[in-house]
């Protein structure tokens, strides 16, 4: 059983959705696996809890989003 793990901000569950479909039926094709084999892991950070160069991403971010 193949297992990807995707680490991030936070999505949408449209977004989600897309992503785990798209990842899936990437991974089976290059591997010839078939997609039911997968598992999909999604870890979600906040912005407020992530830092880059010492400053909290979400302070770089905070006329952005």
């Amino acid at each position: 059983m193949p297992v990807i793990t995707i680490e991030g901000p936070v999505l949408s569950f449209e977004k989600k959705e897309k992503l785990v479909k798209e990842i899936t039926q990437l991974a089976s094709d290059i591997m010839n696996i078939p997609k039911d084999a997968y598992v999909v892991f999604i870890k979600e950070n906040p912005y407020e809890n992530m830092g880059q160069g010492g400053i909290l991403i979400s302070e770089k971010l905070k006329d952005k989003i």
